[in-house]
Parts: structure tokens; C-alpha cells; sequence
């Protein structure tokens, strides 16, 4: 068992902290406010390995990959449900869940291209009895007809309707989510489209695409129940020369079309971050779509640590005032772990930096800036990385019913013997 603090401890470590943060004009309980109206989106396929359930074993294709092999997997969907459940209950605050298209509840295998609401049905139950939004995602890998890279960018003109109908298919399950669960659903569009060598051609699959997404996006949803958005990628495997959804075109497709821009922390180049791109980007669109991750040189899906790439992430939405501008998802699927407890990690850690950036001074901050006191602002940014934020955190976490400091790790380990040691 490792050392936990008590209720008593924990009282007085915040009030230590509250105390140091009033110093500096923070309003140490404003921010755990603020903080707990901020929903984290959790993804269904860290759960199974993207493995989904219209047909698992098929194998993964199409710039996906997952590696490990880490025992008891969810195999089914009450397990996967099981598992969301236990990283729920590990994670303080009220968050989502992202699903993706594969991970329908039907007796038998249903064409991508005929998907319905009704599909989803037993998701939007489970979501009602745990109070959970949902948001979506088309699935343009592990399928036949992605088996050669090509989707939305496909030549031929056949097997891009049919994955234009998928498309269109899949807004119309997520505004059936946002209107029944009553909190707008984001269906967000990422396709693996791309050439492993250098193309003859950049055009025209370009071309292809753009007038592929006018026709999936053709029907408008009233905004209350359904936004879109299209995500960039810089590489992929099987894409690493070319990929036709770059950060320039869906930015472009974005901004002209006002749909929501997915910036991925894993999809560009290993020493670019996204935390730059959101002032900008933020001037040119009402909100964004992200995807927080963790780039590992080129492998983009790693399990969220509290990195200074996070934090200036978090710092950056805060600073721009977006919270509510900025919707805030995850994205890793790590097989050599146990897999809720990488939920919980990441998950946590993303409370946390938010939670840091929620504690800066931004007034003190700013001032010394505008007055051009640019070392006094050093100084204070410097000095903040001392302060007991995690005195904060561990008040937050134990007024929220949620295990503190290490403890989560045991509630996993118990479940891990109980219910996951079990799946064989």
C-alpha cells in the first residue's frame, strides 16, 4: 500500500497552497471551479487496441497500429463499457467519451455505408445512466476498401461514394447523440489518405478530397446538437512521403468552411508544437477540436504525460480565455500496459496541466509584459514551477471522490485481478 496522506493532511497542504497562490492574486478554489467544467473526452479504443466490434479480427490497416500485448484487453462491449466505468471513477470531474464508428452494438456485421442511429442505441443508454456526452468518429481504416491507403481521395469515383456515405452516415449518428443526450456531439473526420513514396501527382488528390468533404458536409446541423471536424496529419504509416489531409489543407477547409479544426499533438513534426497554433487559429475559427496525445519521435500515440508540452497546451487555452472554445480530447492506444489505467494517466494528467495553467497569475503576468519588465516575467514563470500545485490537485482529487496521489493505482491493481485477469 504507498503512503497516502490523510483528510487532515490534505486540508491543510490546500490551505498552505491557497495561501501561497492569494500572494500572487490566484484564487486557488476559483480555479478547481473552473476546472471541474472542464471535460476531458476519453477514446473508446485505448480500451481494445482499436480493435472495435464490426469485425476484430480483421486486423488493423490503414496507419494504424497498435503494439503490445499487455493481458486482459476488453473483448466485447460490457467489458469495454466495464473497463470506462473503473478509469471514470479513477479520473476527478465530469468528462465524454469519443467513439468510433467500429464500435457499433449489432448482432451482425453492418456495411459502413448503412450505419444508424439505432446502431448506437445501447452507447446513448449507457451514456444517459452515467451522465456521459458522447462525440464521434468516422472509422476510414481496417476495411476493404481502405486496404490501399485511399478513402475520400480515392480515383475511383465508386469507392469514394461509398466512403462519402459513411461519412454523411456517421453526422447523422452524432447528431442523433446531440440531441438526445442534450450537449452538442463533434464528429470528427480523419482519413489515413497517402502515399508511402513520393507522388507524381499532389493535386489531384487533393481536388478529390475537397470535393469529396463539400459533399459529406452538404447537410447542415443546427449547432446545438452537432459539430464537424476534420483533423491534419503530417506522416502516417503506409502515408510517410505524402498525406493528402495536411495541416495547410484541412486549415484552409476549415476557415472557409467554419467547420472545427482537430489539432493532433502528435501529428506534425517532432519539435513543432500545437500550443503555438491555437492564438492563430482560434482568431480564424469559433472552436477546436483537440486531440492531446504524446509524440514519441515519429509514433504519435503515446499515453499523455505531464510534459512541458502539455502544460504549454493547457497554458495556451487558458491564456486565450478558450475554455469554452476549445474542446479537449485524447488520443493514445498503448497495448504494453494495462490499458485503464493508461486512460487514468493520461486523463489525470491532463486535469493536471489544465489545472496549473488555471493557477498561473495571468494578470501579474501580462503586466509585466505590457510594461516590457520582460525579466520580472522570467522570474515569476520560473518561480511558479515550485509552487505546491499538487497540494491543489490533491484536494481537488479528494473532494471529488477520487483517489489521491498514488492510490488509483490500487484500485487498478485490485480490478486488474479481479475482473482482467479473468479475460481469456
Amino acid at each position: 500500500m504507498d503512503f497516502q496522506p490523510s483528510d487532515g493532511q490534505i486540508q491543510a497542504a490546500y490551505k498552505l497552497a491557497q495561501e501561497r497562490y492569494a500572494a500572487l492574486g490566484v484564487d486557488a478554489g476559483a480555479a478547481l471551479n473552473t476546472l471541474k467544467t472542464v471535460p476531458i473526452g476519453l477514446h473508446c479504443w485505448q480500451g481494445d487496441d482499436v480493435a472495435g466490434f464490426e469485425d476484430p479480427d480483421r486486423g488493423l490497416s490503414g496507419g494504424i497500429m497498435a503494439t503490445g500485448n499487455y493481458p486482459g484487453k476488453a473483448r466485447n462491449i460490457d467489458e469495454l463499457r466495464s473497463d470506462l466505468d473503473k478509469a471514470y471513477s479513477l479520473i476527478p470531474g465530469r468528462h465524454r467519451l469519443a467513439l468510433h464508428a467500429s464500435y457499433l452494438d449489432a448482432p451482425c456485421r453492418i456495411a459502413r455505408d448503412q450505419l444508424l442511429p439505432e446502431h448506437f442505441a445501447s452507447w446513448i443508454d449507457w451514456a444517459k445512466t452515467n451522465d456521459h456526452a458522447l462525440d464521434f468518429n468516422q472509422t476510414f481504416f481496417s476495411h476493404e476498401l481502405a486496404d490501399d491507403g485511399f478513402t475520400l481521395a480515392h480515383a475511383d469515383p465508386a469507392i469514394r461514394r461509398f466512403w462519402i456515405d459513411h461519412a454523411i452516415a456517421c453526422r447523422a449518428i452524432g447528431a442523433s447523440f446531440g440531441a438526445q443526450l442534450g450537449e452538442a456531439c463533434v464528429t470528427n473526420l480523419w482519413i489515413p489518405d497517402g502515399f508511402k513514396d513520393s507522388p507524381a501527382d499532389r493535386l489531384a488528390p487533393r481536388q478529390r478530397l475537397l470535393e469529396s468533404l463539400d459533399a459529406v458536409f452538404a447537410k447542415d446541423y443546427d449547432p446545438a446538437i452537432h459539430l464537424d471536424a476534420v483533423e491534419c496529419k503530417l506522416f502516417g504509416l503506409g502515408s510517410e512521403s505524402y498525406v493528402v489531409g495536411s495541416h495547410e489543407f484541412y486549415l484552409g477547409y476549415a476557415i472557409s468552411r467554419q467547420k472545427l479544426l482537430c489539432l493532433d499533438a502528435g501529428h506534425f513534426h517532432p519539435t513543432e508544437s500545437i500550443a503555438d497554433k491555437l492564438s492563430s487559429v482560434l482568431l480564424y475559427l469559433p472552436e477546436i477540436l483537440l486531440h492531446v496525445s504524446r509524440g514519441v519521435r515519429w509514433d504519435s500515440d503515446h499515453v499523455v504525460t505531464l510534459t512541458d508540452d502539455l502544460q504549454a497546451i493547457m497554458q495556451e487555452i487558458v491564456r486565450c480565455d478558450a475554455l469554452k472554445r476549445v474542446r479537449i480530447g485524447l488520443d493514445f492506444f498503448d497495448a504494453s500496459i494495462n490499458r485503464v489505467a493508461a486512460w487514468a494517466i493520461g486523463a489525470r494528467n491532463a486535469c493536471r496541466a489544465l489545472l496549473m495553467a488555471l493557477l498561473e497569475p495571468r494578470e501579474l503576468l501580462r503586466r509585466y509584459e505590457n510594461e516590457s519588465d520582460f525579466t520580472s516575467r522570467l522570474a515569476l514563470l520560473e518561480a511558479l514551477k515550485s509552487l505546491p500545485f499538487g497540494a491543489v490537485w490533491d484536494y481537488y482529487c479528494a473532494a471529488s471522490d477520487a483517489p489521491v496521489g498514488m492510490a488509483f493505482m490500487d484500485d487498478i491493481r485490485d480490478y486488474e485481478r479481479t475482473v482482467m485477469s479473468q479475460r481469456i
